[in-house]
């Protein structure tokens, strides 16, 4: 692995050992060598799929050792001697995976729209789910839960995509998008009573009690398991950017299905229930009721918590005056425009 090992010495400011780095290199040049000699051989002597074939070969060894550019490369030479629709498609899961190692997002997109190009010309049933799992992790990455989490439960029956993950992985990263993309009644339907989530949970006491902590209203334990939730999604690849925002969007929604069941109630019940102070629940209720992320206000003088649920119907009125006076605006300057 020269080319990967050199590029995290580069990354991370390590000296890099320049007798290993050189003994690699010149393992890698001899394989490659002895790749170029058997591509060269059949392009020359054999048909098609030997010449599909080898190029494979050299386009997952560069893969193996952390030649991005010319695995890439390679895969689509690869992708150029390839007939079959399946096989195209496996070369394109492949180059998937680099842009999710790398989290090349443009070559991630360009790939997932050509997977959804090459379905559509008749990709086989076990291709167009993995694509989903494909697409979910994709989505995930990119901090679109909601999306993610319906692509998830589509393929939790069907999850074939060891490539990508294992199955464990697969349901923790299902449970994790699930508890803050779905809301109560559907969380309960899809994932608290999903027997094939139930059945891997048995066996993560850690996710299981995430869940059910956070269902069953039981706040002080489901503080401790987002705890431990943050220190396991922080040094995690497609995660790790997002473990801040999805931390503070969970506290966010605690807090809000605590609030939900009271018109009122006092700061120290609160702080008792999530297992935490009074004056860290008061600072971090006031944090996001200034944001507009909780509908409360607080009493600071008798240490009460008042709950102003929003008018849906008076917001959705607002909203449509709001945006008939934009259109409205809009409208006049063009009227003046068109008049000179």
């Amino acid at each position: 692995m020269a080319a990967f090992y050199e590029e995290l010495c580069k990354d991370l400011g390590w000296k890099a050992d320049v007798a290993l780095l050189e003994k690699m290199k010149e393992e890698n040049k001899t394989e490659i060598e002895k790749l170029d000699s058997v591509i060269k051989d059949v392009e020359v002597n054999l048909t098609e799929t030997e010449i599909r074939d080898a190029w494979l070969a050299k386009a997952e060894f560069l893969c193996k050792i952390g030649d991005k550019e010319g695995s890439v490369s390679a895969f689509r030479k690869t992708y150029e001697n390839t007939v079959a629709i399946g096989q195209k498609m496996d070369i394109v899961f492949h180059l998937i995976r680099i842009g999710l190692f790398y989290l090349d997002h443009d070559l991630v997109t360009r790939n997932i729209e050509k997977a959804e190009t090459l379905i559509e010309e008749g990709g086989d049933w076990d291709r167009r789910n993995r694509l989903k799992v494909y697409q979910a992790t994709y989505a995930m990455a990119i901090r679109d839960f909601k999306t993610a989490a319906g692509l998830f439960l589509d393929t939790i029956s069907t999850f074939t995509s060891y490539e990508l993950m294992d199955y464990i992985q697969f349901v923790k990263y299902t449970v994790y998008v699930c508890i803050i993309a779905l809301p109560r009644t559907e969380l309960r339907a899809k994932v608290v009573k999903g027997s094939e989530i139930l059945e891997v949970l048995h066996g993560l006491p850690d996710v299981r009690q995430f869940l059910f902590s956070l269902y069953n209203r039981q706040y002080d334990k489901f503080f401790e398991s987002l705890a431990h939730i943050e220190s396991v999604l922080q040094p995690d690849r497609l995660f790790s950017p997002h473990y801040r925002y999805y931390v503070r969007e969970m506290r966010i929604k605690a807090y809000a299905q605590l609030l939900e069941s009271y018109r009122s109630l006092t700061l120290s019940y609160m702080a008792d229930a999530f297992g935490v102070s009074g004056e860290f629940m008061d600072k971090e209720l006031s944090r996001f009721i200034a944001q507009g992320r909780l509908h409360c206000k607080i009493d600071k003088v008798g240490g009460i918590v008042e709950t102003n649920r929003p008018d849906s119907k008076n917001y959705q009125y607002q909203a449509t005056i709001k945006q008939g006076d934009v259109l409205l605006n809009r409208i006049q300057k063009l009227s003046r425009v068109i008049n000179i």
